[in-house]
């Protein structure tokens, strides 16, 4: 007998815009939307909505903002929306009285072939760690985070030029066809779960600005992953020393250049309209950066009106 689902969403980032919208889209019923309070932003501290309370209010759908998940004033409100099914994407853990409450459970879409990468930034690891498969899983949630019964799991490659940013819009088009099959299932009830069983875990823990500093003393394919597995947010970054003066460099683009030389790693090279940075195995070739108050400029852009030293490195 086919159930008739009453939905409540859970999500804050332009990653969980993506499934909602294709829930929307297929007629799911969403009877409410849970995501986080507006936050000042920006040099005026204005305060800023969340991707997903944007798109929610486009389509007037009902929006709880929580501070605490576990208030009396939040539960009675989340029971008021009579849901029987939430889903999760791209929240925050959920305490027990929140994610027991629907009938049918509560189901949360992870970036990543569970149980690798559990944690808050499975596709930059899963990049930054060289992985060539990734994808998207959906799972009930239990107590310990990312740790549930999977119910959907999906691949898909990571290809060579990709970079965070690609990569999370194709795990998003992929996780919101999953999420789908997901809420078919559960609507069938037509459920077979499987525990989750590794031996060796990758974690996948928040990335920090701070740890986001090159180390221009690693291998040539440990660098190229590093900028692509940051880029575009938070960004790989690192300090060029010219002179007297220190400047902060965020790097998003760049190609590696397999040969041999005899510079020191770190050491800038400037010619003809290129710019790249010596390291063992060959050259980090530039191609996007930024210099500390500065716009993200291509590197012809910035060589047009920045010169570089003999002397200058990273």
């Amino acid at each position: 007998m086919r159930r008739n689902l009453r939905i409540v969403f859970m999500g804050t980032p332009d990653f969980a815009v993506g499934i909602l919208k294709t829930l929307i889209e297929h007629h799911s019923n969403i009877v409410g939307v849970v995501t986080a309070p507006d936050k000042p932003a920006g040099r005026g501290q204005k305060l800023h909505e969340s991707a997903v309370k944007q798109y929610a209010l486009s389509k007037n759908l009902t929006i709880l903002q929580p501070t605490n998940l576990k208030s009396e004033d939040f539960l009675n409100d989340l029971k008021a929306l009579n849901a029987n099914l939430q889903i999760v994407v791209a929240f925050r853990m959920l305490p027990k009285v929140v994610w027991q409450l629907p009938e049918f459970g509560t189901f949360n879409l992870h970036a990543s072939l569970l149980p690798q990468y559990r944690g808050a930034a499975p596709i930059n690891w899963a990049i930054i760690n060289g992985d060539k498969i990734t994808g998207v899983t959906t799972f009930f949630i239990e107590e310990k985070i990312d740790t549930g019964e999977i119910i959907l799991q999906e691949e898909i490659f990571i290809e060579s030029n990709d970079t965070a940013g690609t990569l999370h819009n194709r795990l998003m088009n992929l996780g919101s066809k999953v999420t789908l099959a997901t809420v078919k299932l559960i609507e069938n009830d037509q459920v077979v779960t499987t525990p989750q069983t590794a031996n060796e875990l990758k974690e996948a823990p928040k990335i920090y600005a701070e740890t986001c500093q090159i180390n221009w003393n690693d291998s040539l394919e440990n660098i190229q992953n590093f900028i692509r597995g940051l880029s575009p947010y938070p960004a790989a970054w690192s300090m060029l020393h010219q002179n007297e003066l220190e400047i902060k460099v965020k790097i998003f683009k760049s190609q590696p250049e397999f040969c041999s030389h005899s510079l020191k790693n770190g050491m800038i090279v400037v010619h003809n309209k290129t710019l790249k940075i010596a390291v063992k195995e060959g050259y980090i070739i530039l191609d996007e950066l930024q210099l500390a108050g500065k716009k993200k400029m291509d590197v012809k852009s910035l060589l047009n009106g920045f010169q570089f030293t003999e002397s200058a490195h990273f």
